[in-house]
């Protein structure tokens, strides 16, 4: 095989992100569910035969030294493959938004060389390579939407039902080294929220229909002795259910607080989302949010209908933004402030490079 063309790397959206503790070394302990959304990076991948790796951006230039040369080199030093490549990238995911563009690029790098060169390396082969480069980048090699634990190497699958979601970069970017080490973020260290979700089916209601089991866990809600508690639908038969729960406002981000903190246009953005949509969050450590976006009202769908524009508009006094949102036909946003990107996005079932590495 000489050339790969068009190989796509999916962002990612984390519905909730719960910080539950900090490991000897530093590193936070997460509990998060990640779901694939169709807004994607593009690469292409040439094969040489004399082993060189280099990288040719086709957009803003990317650091000298990025996750896809690093993929790329951890894949050839431990293969022992004497091949190497020309790997051009053409960025559309923005930077520092908290979505994975870097670390679905070098896990789409993984998929594709393996394949390019002819290693044909099972996914659980691939998978130790990934973690080394990066907590995320497991989950893009694992290729299916999943409960994700410990600082993102413990994947549970989970079949999520198709959502859309508005998505949107504000201008500002925020270090996750700032939004780690804020003091605002300790106070929900010790938080776990979701502990062994997913587990046990629905159980029988007294009228003998399905109902999905609720376990209780601590949560931001506080009761009158100050502890905090809170609920997960755990049967993973019925996805659709914790959609709901997810836009009713369950769970949360907390490295959301951290990063309102560090700028307001975080701030601006969420109310923006949510004078539309009636709900949103911020994605991973940020400065990208996303609203989970209702369909119509006789829908089938796990979605209720958006709010009237006309509504939109009174609210929009609070943060000044116009209210009158547009997408051209291949979902980006129009009329958004400077320096400001975003697009309608539908969550992906499955990675679409899932079938190049065997389970």
């Amino acid at each position: 095989m000489k050339a790969l063309y068009d190989v796509p790397a999916p962002a990612k959206l984390n519905l909730f992100l719960h910080v539950v503790g900090k490991r000897p070394d530093g590193y936070h302990l997460l509990q998060s569910l990640f779901v694939l959304i169709d807004w994607a990076d593009t690469l292409h991948f040439e094969c040489r035969a004399d082993g060189a790796l280099r990288r040719h951006d086709r957009g803003d230039a990317l650091p000298p030294d990025d996750l896809c040369l690093r993929a790329a080199r951890a894949l050839q030093q431990a293969s022992g493959c004497a091949f190497g490549a020309d790997i051009h990238i053409e960025k559309r995911l923005p930077s520092g938004a908290g979505m994975g563009g870097g670390s679905s690029d070098a896990a789409s790098t993984l998929l594709a060389l393996n394949r390019l060169w002819g290693l044909n390396w099972s996914r659980e082969r691939l998978l130790p390579i990934a973690l080394t480069l990066g907590a995320d980048v497991p989950f893009f090699v694992g290729g299916r939407n999943a409960f994700v634990e410990g600082i993102g190497e413990v994947l549970t699958p989970l079949d999520v039902p198709e959502m859309r979601l508005a998505v949107v970069k504000p201008a500002v970017s925020i270090g996750t080294k700032e939004i780690f080490s804020s003091p605002l973020l300790q106070r929900s260290e010790s938080v776990a929220i979701v502990a062994g979700f997913p587990a046990a089916n629905g159980k029988r209601s007294e009228d003998n229909s399905t109902t999905p089991e609720v376990a209780s866990y601590p949560s931001n809600e506080a009761n009158s002795s100050g502890e905090r508690k809170g609920s997960i639908c755990r049967d993973h038969q019925t996805p659709e259910i914790l959609v709901h729960r997810l836009y009713d406002g369950w769970g949360r981000n907390d490295l959301q607080p951290p990063a309102q903190a560090a700028s307001h246009e975080v701030s601006t953005a969420l109310e923006w989302l949510q004078t539309r949509y009636e709900n949103s969050r911020m994605t991973g450590s940020g400065s990208a949010v996303f609203a989970i976006v209702r369909a119509s009202p006789n829908s089938t769908s796990a979605t209720r209908a958006v709010p009237e524009a006309k509504a939109a508009r009174e609210r929009d006094t609070v943060t000044g933004l116009e209210s009158n949102l547009k997408a051209t036909p291949e979902g980006e946003f129009q009329e958004l402030p400077d320096g400001w990107v975003g697009r309608m996005c539908r969550s992906l079932s499955v990675h679409p490079l899932r079938g190049w590495a065997e389970d």
